[in-house]
């Protein structure tokens, strides 16, 4: 048995990893669930008796990056932040990285958590993920929300700008797919790097104190977690595959809203979706860089609270 399956003995909800309060989101607990043979987690509260919110993540980050948000969802939805795999607390799978196969987790994963139907609402690699659930899985969702996010074959631009005022928010792209010399590089300097990324990328440098850098630094240099991090990238092309294969049986249907910070890396998030779905609004959040959860918590909660209002509201009229 692979070293990250699910034992059939084990319960979904026992805790592989002890010692993980959450100081800072009471009323949330942590939960494991197999997902199609591999551990997933997330961490879960809110109302149980409202529609379910669920949050995915992005690079160098984890469940940990809607920490701000959940709080405030909490007070009118159900709220799930679930670790990718690879991601987190959850299991580093050897291979299944394309966005397709990770969709087909997650959604696995929502359904041994009783989670029927959802809004679903990511950032980054997450929303690279919900794109493709969208297009596969979209009978279980109300509708998505993308936040800043090159979405391989959708929203990443087809080549990498060399422009230096440009070329410093994807230049990454390429550098992930060259087979060995980020681990050979990065191993060991993690922190340096996820720390780069995560004051280059936000509005302010002071966006992210030492304690969250060291936080997220952590998880990629956990066993496993770096080589699942670029894993996504290297399976870019392929994502980009099954996301045109599935847009030849027709569009996005369910709503969506693309969300762009106002110094993020896509300026137009609605712009560059409306190609690929039927119903696409956009919102643009002020004083956010790429990290847009974190640095506006309170503005993304007010577009997320309003767009499933919306959606909840013209489905009832319906």
């Amino acid at each position: 048995m692979p070293d990250d399956a699910l034992p059939q003995n084990r319960s979904g909800d026992e805790n592989p990893v002890p010692g993980l309060p959450l100081h800072d989101l009471p009323g949330f607990t942590h939960r494991w669930v197999d997902a199609e043979g591999i551990r997933l987690h997330a961490v879960e509260g809110g109302r149980p008796d409202r529609p379910a919110v669920v949050l995915l993540a992005g690079f160098p980050q984890t469940w940990w990056a809607w920490r701000k948000v959940m709080p405030g969802l909490a007070e009118r939805f159900r709220v799930l932040a679930v670790d990718l795999p690879g991601q987190g607390h959850s299991a580093r799978p050897h291979g299944g990285y394309d966005t397709h196969t990770a969709a087909a987790r997650v959604r696995a994963a929502l359904t041994a958590l009783d989670v029927p139907t959802y809004w679903l609402v990511a950032h980054d690699v997450g929303a690279w993920v919900a794109f493709s659930l969208a297009l596969r899985h979209e009978e279980r969702l109300h509708g998505v929300a993308l936040l800043d996010a090159g979405i391989p074959g959708i929203t990443l631009p087809d080549s990498v700008p060399l422009d230096p005022e440009r070329a410093w928010k994807t230049w990454h792209f390429a550098f992930h797919l060259v087979a060995d010399l980020p681990e050979t590089l990065l191993a060991g300097r993690e922190r340096d790097y996820v720390g780069w990324f995560l004051r280059a990328k936000a509005l302010s440098p002071d966006a992210f104190d030492e304690a969250e850098i060291d936080h997220y630094a952590a998880a990629v240099a956990a066993e496993g977690g770096l080589a699942a991090s670029l894993a996504y990238y290297r399976e870019a092309a392929e994502s980009a595959r099954g996301n045109h294969e599935a847009l030849g049986r027709g569009p996005v249907t369910v709503p969506v809203l693309g969300v762009s910070g106002s110094h993020g890396s896509i300026p137009d998030m609605a712009a560059s979706l409306r190609p690929w779905a039927k119903n696409v609004t956009g919102a643009l959040v002020p004083d956010a860089g790429h990290f847009i959860p974190e640095e506006q918590p309170a503005a993304v909660v007010a577009a997320l609270t309003a767009f499933i209002g919306h959606g909840r509201t013209g489905a009832a009229r319906r």
